[in-house]
């Protein structure tokens, strides 16, 4: 019997500790926005932002790899938004029907990233001296977008240019993050990843520049799904995201200009 009372007694503090809800509050709607893992820092600001705008809103957030997130939704997932670190897998969910029309919001550029105190990598010619190389796997944006790499840089450097490289990888990763990851703990010597993930970690890699002529562009798309819970809602997020403010907070995360069509 005491134990009873005890227990009615800690659900009346609970309810009271939570406060009385008030008729005039809006329901709680949760957005969900499915990102690729490069994006995961800046949307987290763009979150907050969103949730400050919109009452009675929280954004939950999904980073993975492009691919990953994909066969996420096409196997049934529920999400407001997809942002896509590549339009391969953008284009596959619309043609499935799957996510509205989308728009390019963003781009990238690969970069190198040395473990400090690693000096036998200065140059990117120099990528088949580093004894333990990670790359993404090629269904990745990261991971495809290093084979196109290394397929101009067998062009201009030779064949036996991407051969060292290729024999020193000990790692593909399913996203950027995990890349970048294996190059921070040690567990690599260096790793191709995006501008805007080396950002992240400056005080701990160092960066090698892809040369102009060897490098590609990252085009990021967004766009609502079309089974949208909340489609008001995934508008509002995409319309910051391509806003003044979400183009700044972007550009302060590393993420550069897309060339005009």
């Amino acid at each position: 019997m005491m134990n009873r009372s005890l227990n009615v007694v800690g659900v009346l503090v609970l309810l009271f500790a939570a406060g009385p809800a008030r008729a005039g509050d809006p329901p709680r709607r949760e957005l969900t926005v499915f990102e690729a893992a490069s994006l995961k820092d800046v949307f987290a600001r763009l979150a907050q932002r969103f949730e400050a705008g919109n009452a009675g809103v929280k954004v939950v957030t999904n980073a993975a790899g492009s691919q990953e997130l994909r066969a996420q939704l096409e196997h049934g997932a529920a999400a407001d938004v997809f942002a896509s670190a590549d339009r391969k897998h953008m284009d596959a969910l619309v043609a499935q029907g799957l996510a509205l029309a989308p728009a390019v919001f963003a781009c990238n550029e690969p970069v190198v990233v040395v473990r400090a105190g690693l000096p036998a990598v200065g140059v990117f010619a120099d990528l088949p001296r580093a004894a333990r190389i990670v790359v993404g796997v090629p269904e990745v944006p990261i991971g495809g977008y290093t084979l196109q790499i290394l397929t101009k840089a067998a062009a201009k450097l030779g064949a036996d240019f991407r051969e060292g490289v290729e024999a020193k990888i000990v790692s593909r990763e399913l996203n950027v993050r995990q890349v970048l990851a294996k190059v921070v703990l040690g567990e690599a010597d260096v790793g191709v990843v995006y501008r805007s993930d080396a950002l992240t970690a400056r005080d701990k890699v160092r960066v090698v520049e892809i040369p102009r002529d060897l490098n590609v562009t990252a085009e990021y798309p967004i766009a609502a799904l079309k089974a949208a819970p909340h489609a008001d809602l995934a508008r509002g997020f995409i319309d910051l995201v391509r806003s003044p403010v979400g183009v700044g907070a972007l550009r302060e995360a590393g993420f550069v200009p897309c060339a005009g069509p």
